[in-house]
C-alpha cells in the first residue's frame, strides 16, 4: 500500500518548520518506507498527487492547543470546495481528488503545536520536544507499520 507523507511548513520560520522536520527525520532513518513531499501550503494541484496513493499523512505546525502537543487523527473529505489560489486544507484536497479523480486516498492530519512563527527564528525548545513525541508515536501507529510490511514484501521480491 503506497503512502505519501506530506510536510507543510517554512523552514526559515521558526516552528513552522515542524512538517518539514518531520519528512526530514523519516528521510533519514527510515529512508524508502515512505513517499515525501514537502510544502509550503497546499495547492489544488495537490489533488492529483494524492489521488495516485492508497494512503495520505499530511503533518503541519499548528497554534492550537493539544493535550499531547500532536495528534494523529483521520482526515475526511470537505462537504464542498471554495476557490482561493492558495492555501487549501487537507480536507478540501481531498474532496478534490474524490470529485476529479475518482479517488479519496485513507488520509490522516498531523498537527505539531508550534509557538514561535517569526522568519528567521529557530525551532523553539517546546516544538522540538513535541516534534521527537510525534515522530515516536508515529513510528507505533498502524502507518507506519503496514508501510514496514510493504517494504518488506518488496525486499521479498528481488
Amino acid at each position: 500500500m503506497r503512502t505519501l507523507l506530506i510536510g507543510i511548513g517554512n523552514g526559515s520560520r521558526g516552528d513552522d518548520a515542524l512538517g518539514w522536520l518531520f519528512l526530514k527525520e523519516i528521510e533519514e532513518k527510515d529512508h524508502g518506507r515512505f513517499e515525501l513531499e514537502y510544502r509550503y501550503q497546499l495547492q489544488v494541484e495537490d489533488a492529483d498527487l494524492i489521488s495516485k496513493y492508497e494512503r495520505v499523512l499530511f503533518v503541519d505546525a499548528t497554534e492550537e492547543h493539544l493535550p499531547d502537543g500532536f495528534i494523529i487523527k483521520k482526515c475526511e473529505p470537505a462537504n464542498s470546495y471554495f476557490f482561493s489560489s492558495h492555501l487549501q486544507s487537507p480536507e478540501t484536497v481531498l474532496y478534490l481528488s474524490k470529485s476529479l479523480y475518482h479517488h479519496t486516498p485513507e488520509a490522516f492530519v498531523l498537527p505539531i503545536k508550534g509557538y514561535k512563527w517569526e522568519l528567521g527564528e529557530p525551532l523553539s525548545r517546546k516544538a522540538n520536544e513535541h516534534l521527537k513525541k510525534a515522530l515516536g508515536s508515529f513510528r507505533t501507529s498502524v502507518l507506519y507499520e503496514e508501510a514496514k510490511i510493504n517494504v518488506t514484501e518488496k525486499e521479498e521480491q528481488f
